[in-house]
């Protein structure tokens, strides 16, 4: 998500339309800013005033502005410094942030503070309370003279609340407001709104970000086998009978790509671990990084002649079959023993996959998790790694496989969602499919078998699909081109 709303924002400007990218500021992001308005709503029953700052972006550009809503309310989560973890209760904390943070964007587009607007683009279930108080709220209804946007990041965290009875629930959110129950209820839980489902209700075009995403998600799940609709699957159907759906694949950056020193990764991987080392919120992993920087230390002195590469955090949804499956890792790495090869995993995430690789990499001595954070080493990874391992359960899109074929890098990825739309098995990049998960799995470890032979038995292919890889251009240009043709129209 945080790449749509850098770069698309871009793109528009350059077509000579101007945009307003309005973000919560998690208790910090203001202070960077300048205050430029007071604004005041209702929320709780009670009158409420939050205050609106613009920020400077990354990059000046004429036609965009940043702004950010400041609330004592409005509060840094323990993830990323942005979301909750709330297990008890799923979406709890989010839920109270976005509901002030959507009421409180209403009242500035109805005050005129953000300036003119004809179209509102939303994303995921954090924000499609404004289509509920575009549909319920009399102060509101003004917005039904806009056009709304909504984008389907993810259809499978849809922000679930109680409709009433609970600090974070719809009546407690506005107890001002009469609706209709049937439009808003969840198709498990019937005392509770679906935020993401009154997303694809009531906006004007729903968004999914890549055509086969939106075409799978048309379908009942059926997990762990297929994720498709997730219970959502008939809203988006008639969403498609109504002509509101369209999916459009993502694009990704290739201007201004920042170039990293070829030939150092295990040098500035050394130089991470020591870094991290020194951060007193590792200490409980000092062990385990102290085992990976003498692993490192050795790949310096003796290089593998294979380097696969992931990126990613650490889900379900991202590495669902190695927990599933506790001889698959085993099995890849059988076969990268047997060619001087090597696995680095870099990322962070759910404690029990952080613990999954963790263990993993004490086995292995050919398996190397960087249980961190780096941006330089991520970068060397797309750079330098010889194929890049991506077997998500069900992909949306996917920006990690653009990134590697970016650099000339073929992709083993799983056949679905936003993967299949860009990697095309022997001749892009590799896939895996199966009916089943079993069947997903074994076919997992025979196209992996049959990339790293490629490489080492067929030098001519491997660089065909390289060169492949490399010629395809995921750009945000194409991608905003459709943006206007199918989800801006003005009414």
């Amino acid at each position: 998500m945080g790449d749509v709303v850098r770069d698309v924002p871009r793109q528009i400007a350059v077509r000579g339309d101007n945009v307003y990218v309005v973000t919560p500021s998690y208790s910090r992001l203001h202070l960077t800013g300048k205050k430029v308005a007071n604004i005041n709503f209702q929320y709780r029953g009670e009158p409420n005033q939050a205050e609106l700052y613009v920020i400077p972006g990354k990059k000046l550009i004429d036609g965009i502005k940043h702004f950010v809503i400041h609330h004592p309310d409005i509060k840094s989560g323990d993830i990323a410094h942005i979301y909750f973890n709330d297990p008890e209760q799923p979406f709890y904390s989010d839920a109270n942030t976005f509901s002030l943070f959507s009421v409180a964007v209403a009242a500035a587009i109805k005050d005129g503070i953000l300036g003119s607007i004809d179209i509102v683009h939303l994303h995921d279930w954090h924000t499609s309370m404004l289509l509920f108080l575009r549909e319920y709220h009399e102060h509101y209804k003004f917005m039904k003279e806009l056009k709304f946007v909504y984008s389907i990041h993810n259809l499978a965290i849809q922000g679930i609340r109680p409709f009433e009875d609970n600090f974070s629930s719809l009546d407690a959110f506005f107890p001002e407001v009469s609706y209709d129950r049937n439009k808003l209820v969840d198709t498990r839980y019937a005392d509770c709104i679906n935020l993401m489902a009154v997303g694809i209700r009531f906006a004007d075009a729903v968004h999914t970000v890549s055509p086969s995403y939106m075409q799978d998600i048309q379908h009942p799940s059926n997990p762990p086998h297929f994720i498709g609709g997730e219970g959502l699957e008939k809203d988006l159907r008639d969403a498609a009978s109504e002509n509101r759906l369209f999916g459009i694949l993502n694009g990704a950056n290739y201007s201004d790509v920042n170039q990293v020193e070829k030939g150092i990764l295990w040098r500035q991987c050394v130089r991470r671990l020591f870094r991290w080392l020194q951060e007193d919120n590792k200490d409980y992993k000092a062990h385990y990084l102290a085992h990976t920087g003498e692993k490192i230390t050795r790949f310096q002195e003796h290089k593998p002649k294979f380097i696969c590469s992931s990126v990613a955090r650490l889900t379900e949804q991202k590495f669902f079959f190695f927990r599933e499956d506790p001889d698959l890792l085993p099995n890849l790495m059988k076969k990268l023993d047997e060619v001087n090869g090597v696995y680095i995993l870099l990322g962070t995430g759910a404690p029990e996959y952080e613990a999954i690789f963790r263990e993993a990499s004490y086995r292995h001595k050919n398996f190397i998790f960087m249980n961190a954070q780096s941006d330089s080493v991520i970068d060397m990874l797309y750079q330098e790694s010889d194929l890049y391992l991506m077997p998500s359960l069900f992909e949306p899109c996917g920006i990690s496989q653009m990134l590697a074929m970016r650099n000339g890098q073929p992709c083993l990825v799983h056949h679905t969602g936003g993967l299949k739309d860009t990697v095309v098995h022997g001749e892009t990049g590799f896939s895996f499919d199966g009916d089943t998960v079993e069947a997903k799995k074994q076919d997992f470890i025979h196209v992996f078998s049959e990339a790293v032979d490629m490489f080492f038995n067929n030098k001519a292919k491997w660089k065909k699909i390289c060169n492949s890889a490399k010629r395809q251009k995921f750009s945000w240009e194409k991608s905003v081109d459709k943006y206007y043709k199918d989800l801006y129209p003005l009414k």
